[in-house]
């Protein structure tokens, strides 16, 4: 009896040591600077979020999956509401753990005008500090032209709201 309670504590503390990332990562809030990272977009050119920085507000957003429902809701939001995010200055940017032929493909079928950036290990969305469950997170950040994150959103199952609480956000910002 014994001897299989200490096998099962050493096959969960095994497990959990494996699922473990390591080091906890601070979640990433408004008034933290947007954390530096290098990713693969759909057309494969490695975007550095360093040369983006101070050029528009960045409005990056981490999602699941490509051509899930709510996360191809999430993205079409964002795609209806592109010309707004522009006239705001803002660039979208798209962030999933899918492969750059996923994310040119998910592009290609709903006419999506923005960067979708492929993190296969999650390795930038725990640098965000965003929690995961089964799926990658959904969460959203405004990064302001000096690199600093000003806004968040974190909605697990709305993914439309992603953009229209941004927008609002970016139109208080305005005033």
């Amino acid at each position: 009896m014994i001897s299989s309670y200490f096998k099962y504590l050493i096959i969960m503390a095994s497990l959990f040591s494996l699922l473990s990332t390591g080091k906890a990562q601070k979640h990433i809030s408004a008034g933290d600077s947007v954390p530096i990272f290098s990713l693969r977009d759909q057309d494969d050119s490695i975007i550095n979020i360093k040369d983006c920085i101070g050029k528009k507000i960045l409005v990056i957003y981490f999602y699941p999956g490509d051509e899930t429902t709510v996360c191809t809701k999430e993205a079409c939001a964002f795609r209806d509401s592109y010309k707004d995010f522009t006239e705001a200055g803002a660039a979208v940017i798209g962030i999933s753990p899918n492969t750059v032929e996923s994310h040119k493909e998910f592009i290609k079928n709903h006419h999506l005008p923005f960067i979708l950036l492929s993190d296969p290990d999650n390795k930038v969305l725990k640098q965000f500090g965003i929690k995961k469950g089964l799926l990658s997170g959904r969460e959203t950040f405004v990064v302001d032209l000096t690199g600093q994150v000003v806004f968040t959103f974190n909605s697990y199952l709305k993914g439309k709201e992603h953009s229209e609480e941004v927008l609002k956000f970016l139109k208080d910002m305005k005033k």
